[in-house]
């Protein structure tokens, strides 16, 4: 079993996605349970005031048939110019509340995706995350 506290990505700052968390590990098994690192992208909107209802107005937009990547330039506050890319991230190394809701989620594409529905809370702000691998 591998040390606890680990990121294993070494690309330092994940835009508020990454911070180790002690309690959902166990909470996180994906639809089929399986893997133990997905290749995730999320819309962040900071937290201050205004911005829940920010990303609900993003929220709207996917909703309404929007690609995920022309409502995360138009939203996001993190990792916009990359259509909101986080990478790969391990079971472990993210936010607790981040890490449940994104091993959760079933692996879908920015066409047609399938994200969080509400957004998801962190201490970083609310995000929209949907998940593009898993391994």
């Amino acid at each position: 079993m591998p040390p606890k506290g680990k990121s294993g990505s070494g690309k330092g700052d994940k835009g508020g996605a990454v911070s180790r968390s002690d309690s959902a590990d166990k909470n996180a098994q994906g639809p089929k349970g399986d893997g133990n690192a997905i290749k995730v992208r999320h819309i962040l909107c900071k937290k201050c005031s205004g911005n829940q209802h920010k990303i609900m107005e993003a929220m709207e937009k996917l909703k309404s048939g929007m690609k995920f990547n022309k409502v995360v330039t138009q939203y996001s506050e993190d990792k916009a110019r990359q259509g909101g890319d986080l990478s790969w991230m391990i079971r472990g190394s993210v936010v607790g509340s981040f890490q449940a809701a994104a091993f959760a989620l079933p692996v879908s594409g920015i066409d047609r995706s399938v994200c969080t529905d509400p957004p998801v809370k962190t201490k970083f702000g609310y995000h929209i995350i949907i998940v593009e691998g898993r391994k």
